[in-house]
């Protein structure tokens, strides 16, 4: 494990009592996400979703596909993760503490990754993509919204500096939409549908499949 890992680990250990407590910032375009997304899911299909947090958003997309595993690298958030799934949550859904480079994920396993404000927060967004298609069996799909860094006006990127330097906000990559695409293709994947999150923002819906 990195120290990057370790920073990024204890950084959404520290937080995930609050992260869960907190209203989602813009819930329409939640559920435009939510919508967009089982569109694509069917009944047989098993996904995976990597950054599950505290697991809401595989809950409510359960009844759409056959099987969700919801992993994320803080024990802390997949702990409420479980506990929103044992108090009446759905019986497809279970939850793993883990990396993408867990051996406990299996290569070609999945017929769907999702990937929900979580590729800004890897270390290394390209690996990141090739351990995606690796875990994706042909034709799989990775569903994701990634909010995009680097096209953010300067004066907003220069306060995420100051907020880590106060443990009020993680590790982050900094990169813009065109890069995105253009790092999903280089990693295999061809990209099927694409649009902003929210008119006006810098959040990118993004789904490819893998060649």
């Amino acid at each position: 494990m990195t120290p990057a890992e370790i920073t990024r680990i204890r950084f959404w250990d520290r937080s995930a009592r609050r992260y869960a407590a907190r209203p989602v910032a813009d819930s329409k375009a939640y559920e435009t996400t939510l919508e967009r997304t089982g569109a694509w899911l069917t009944p047989t299909d098993d996904v995976l979703e990597i950054g599950c947090g505290t697991g809401s958003t595989a809950i409510r997309l359960a009844p759409h596909s056959g099987r969700i595993t919801g992993t994320d690298i803080s024990p802390e958030m997949i702990a409420i993760a479980e506990e929103r799934r044992s108090d009446g949550g759905p019986a497809n859904v279970t939850f793993l503490a883990a990396a993408l480079s867990d051996a406990r994920l299996e290569p070609t396993a999945f017929d769907v990754v999702m990937a929900f404000n979580v590729l800004h927060l890897l270390e290394d967004l390209p690996d990141a993509l090739t351990r995606i298609g690796k875990l994706l069996k042909p034709g799989g799909l990775l569903i994701s919204k990634t909010p995009c860094l680097g096209d953010m006006p300067v004066m907003l990127r220069l306060v995420i500096p100051a907020m880590q330097l106060f443990g009020k906000a993680p590790p982050v990559s900094y990169f813009g939409k065109d890069a995105l695409r253009q790092a999903m293709q280089e990693a295999g994947f061809d990209i099927e549908e694409t649009g902003l999150h929210a008119a006006g923002g810098h959040a990118l819906f993004i789904v490819a499949r893998k060649r």
